[in-house]
């Protein structure tokens, strides 16, 4: 999957820290305000009763793992390697033929504590279409996801990453906020485990969003080493509004780290 089309400045690494910083990121001649899941919990945290959740990334050096367009056929392999080594992640999930053929999996996802969050019905792009089509795409995935967990997600991504100002709108309206990422093997590109761990591991860093996708048989081979390894430099898993802890995600807000 490409990247997202358009100039998007992401946040060096000398930002403050406690400082949040919104840009503009213009996408097909709309703009929008964007900002690091970091930064958003630097700005709660002044006001913080210290509801920081299991983990507090002020202190501790945090990473998000997120899986893409599942679940699949290897994602409870993936739930395995994730339980035995006690790491949470997010799971962006696809609608048709995906949370409709594994409801078991999606079940299992809930229940082992990851978070539960929406990759569209389809994985048809949104920009340029009709508000009516947007919401079509995310309400059909809450709706499905719903029935078998009891609860609407609260995040989304945009497949490709691509948003602008309608799709955001209509993601407010529906209590999504959008997430996208600062890591991402590209493994809709090979099947080869060895390289898509070396990708990864190349572009970790504090605060991070990784994106991987449970759909392609070289990814869920690859988790183990990505998670040894990282652990082994000290960071700490956590899922993605664990990343923004005490902040809340604010829907239609785009977080991109």
């Amino acid at each position: 999957m490409p990247v997202v089309p358009g100039k998007m400045t992401p946040f060096g690494a000398g930002f403050t820290a406690a400082l949040v910083t919104l840009l503009t990121l213009t996408l097909g001649g709309c703009s929008m305000e964007t900002t690091a899941p970091g930064s958003a919990r630097a700005d709660a945290a002044s006001d913080a009763k210290g509801s920081f959740g299991p983990v507090d990334c002020r202190k501790a050096k945090c990473i998000a793992l997120t899986f893409d367009a599942g679940p699949a056929e290897d994602t409870p392999h993936l739930l395995d390697v994730l339980k035995e080594k006690k790491v949470p992640a997010t799971f962006f999930l696809l609608g048709k033929n995906h949370v409709l053929k594994h409801p078991e999996t999606v079940r299992r996802i809930e229940a082992e504590g990851h978070e539960v969050a929406n990759h569209t019905w389809s994985h048809e792009i949104l920009t340029g279409r009709k508000p009516g089509e947007i919401r079509d795409e995310l309400e059909r995935t809450q709706e499905a996801i719903e029935r078998i967990t009891g609860k609407k997600p609260r995040l989304m991504r945009p497949p490709q990453g691509r948003t602008d100002d309608t799709v955001s709108r209509v993601c407010e309206e529906l209590g999504l906020s959008q997430v996208l990422w600062s890591a991402t093997a590209k493994d809709y590109s090979t099947n080869d485990s060895a390289l898509i761990r070396k990708r990864i591991l190349d572009q970790a860093g504090k605060d991070g969003v990784i994106l991987l996708h449970d759909i392609y048989k070289g990814t869920v081979p690859a988790v183990p080493g990505i998670i040894d390894t990282l652990k082994e430099r000290g960071y700490t898993f956590v899922t993605v509004p664990q990343l923004m802890a005490p902040a809340e995600p604010v829907p239609g807000t785009v977080y991109r780290p």
